[in-house]
């Protein structure tokens, strides 16, 4: 890899500055609102290491554990790694700038593109598997890209290994690959499905993936029900014209290189060798678009495509004046845009920034809901709200029981159950049970001693609930309006009717069936 590791070594002052700065400005802006609901699932993994869970492959848990035992639980702890990686990235999108014949202008002018660009900066906050997921889809196209320039097989070897570790990551590359392989043999690079080093990467790959595989058939192949929930819940809803529309959103003001990216690889005679690339990033619009995907699901494409259209503009301005002031335009014109991609402010300053941009443009950027109701603040930021005050009530209503090896708490959501996983370290609370997501293959089949108390987390207890505790009474309830888990209650449920063993057996029962 010797673009990359070029890179690096002459150690660009202009680049290096970038990627320190990336990773300083997350650091730095990362503890201004707390953990994500979905960092809290993704952290919990860490606590069970397989080889699958419920709705992702287990790569992301497998590293939460290294981090765990490495800085522990905090959330410094949850946001180093993604932040460390988005100064990575930058390393490797002006590697592939190099690659494409990109001027030191152009390297420069991609570093800028990906650093302003809203995807960026919102990606590369949260530990969720979409950082490591762009990671791959960028150093995929990268070997491929430096495969073609350097005509070595040994590329493609590598490639098979990174699409291995990537389908650990995310099933969602996926999509990249199958546009590869219905694009390239209309191509002179067809002669490439012969080589030996590709079917060695593609063998090598497979078996880095094969656990999960095994994983998904021994437990009946969960990721067909997520993918189901999750068509039913949320795709099902997907606008294809908002879509589209969010391809240009995302990037911000980087879409004037993504733009110019595409159409530079598609139409160029100077990128003829690289086109199939461009007709493979088409292939993923339109294949999620027709899907009804969400928007960020094509997001690992764009930092190719801003190499692209850095490329382009490299090669197309000639004045250093022109040069600078599209570096200007795209820095400046990005600093008010900041806060919708990263929590540059507490709770109070988000929701005075999201506020104002309603009353003075009209504008709800991320705050409309999956439930088509608009709230103070964006679903991403609502969801990193509440979570200590849960954890410390929660704490509060388990420091009132006496037997405590008699008693465990329940949480409804996953969300909720992370919090008390990871939140919960700090107060050496149990670790929760939780029928929703990879907690379902935790919970305990019968408690020995049997319960006489749990401590119960939802809105409101239920009829089986009530009908099996005669003393239940509130302790608490997240009161930040702002919180998505807003009004979420702490009750203590004790003095079970008969034997509570009895009772989960036939809720377990009842969960089976389902």
């Amino acid at each position: 890899m010797k673009s990359l590791t070029s890179v690096i070594n002459k150690a660009d002052p202009v680049i290096v500055s970038f990627a320190i700065f990336n990773v300083i400005f997350h650091i730095a802006v990362a503890g201004n609102l707390e953990y994500h609901r979905d960092e809290l699932l993704y952290f919990t993994l860490g606590e069970h290491p397989a080889t699958g869970y419920a709705s992702v492959p287990p790569l992301i848990g497998w590293i939460a554990w290294i981090i765990q035992n490495i800085f522990g639980y905090s959330l410094f702890a949850v946001r180093i790694l993604p932040a460390v990686m988005s100064g990575v990235m930058i390393f490797l999108i002006a590697a592939i700038t190099r690659e494409l014949g990109g001027s030191k202008y152009a390297i420069a002018l991609s570093a800028t593109g990906f650093t302003v660009s809203l995807f960026g900066l919102r990606t590369f906050s949260l530990y969720q598997p979409v950082h490591l997921d762009m990671f791959f889809w960028t150093l995929s196209i990268y070997l491929i890209i430096k495969y073609i320039n350097a005509d070595k097989d040994k590329y493609l070897l590598f490639l098979g290994i990174v699409a291995g570790l990537a389908l650990l990551n995310k099933y969602l590359i996926g999509v990249l690959f199958l546009g590869l392989m219905v694009i390239v043999p209309f191509t002179g690079y067809r002669k490439v499905l012969v080589k030996r080093k590709l079917w060695l990467g593609i063998m090598t790959g497979f078996i880095i993936f094969l656990p999960n595989l095994i994983w998904q058939y021994s437990h009946h192949f969960p990721v067909f029900e997520h993918l189901m929930e999750l068509n039913r819940t949320q795709l099902s809803n997907v606008d294809r014209a908002t879509f589209l529309i969010e391809q240009i959103m995302s990037p911000a003001l980087a879409s004037i290189l993504t733009i110019a990216g595409i159409m530079y690889l598609l139409l160029n005679k100077n990128m003829s060798g690289f086109r199939f690339l461009g007709l493979s990033m088409l292939f993923v619009v339109i294949f999620l678009m027709l899907l009804k995907g969400k928007s960020y699901y094509t997001q690992g494409i764009f930092p190719f495509l801003i190499s692209a259209g850095s490329v382009y503009y490299g090669n197309k301005l000639k004045r250093s004046v022109s040069k600078i002031l599209l570096l200007l335009i795209m820095i400046v014109l990005t600093l008010p845009l900041i806060p919708v991609g990263l929590p540059v402010f507490k709770s109070e300053g988000m929701v005075r920034y999201f506020k104002n941009m309603e009353e003075k443009y009209g504008m709800v950027v991320g705050r409309r809901f999956e439930d088509n109701i608009i709230h103070s603040l964006p679903q991403d930021y609502a969801d990193m709200l509440g979570w200590k005050e849960l954890t410390l009530i929660t704490d509060s209503a388990f420091n009132m029981i006496d037997d405590k090896n008699a008693a465990f708490i329940y949480c409804e959501n996953y969300g909720q159950a992370g919090a008390i996983t990871v939140i919960g370290k700090k107060y050496k609370l149990p670790e929760p049970v939780s029928f929703n997501e990879s907690f379902r293959y935790w919970i305990p089949l019968e408690f020995d001693p049997d319960i006489t108390s749990m401590v119960y987390i939802n809105d409101e207890p239920g009829e089986d609930v009530r009908g099996v505790f005669r003393k239940i009474r509130k302790i608490g309830s997240v009161s930040d309006p702002d919180a998505r888990e807003y009004g979420t209650g702490v009750w203590l449920c004790q003095e079970p009717v008969g034997s509570f063993n009895s009772f989960w057996k036939m809720r377990l029962e009842e969960l089976n069936e389902e």
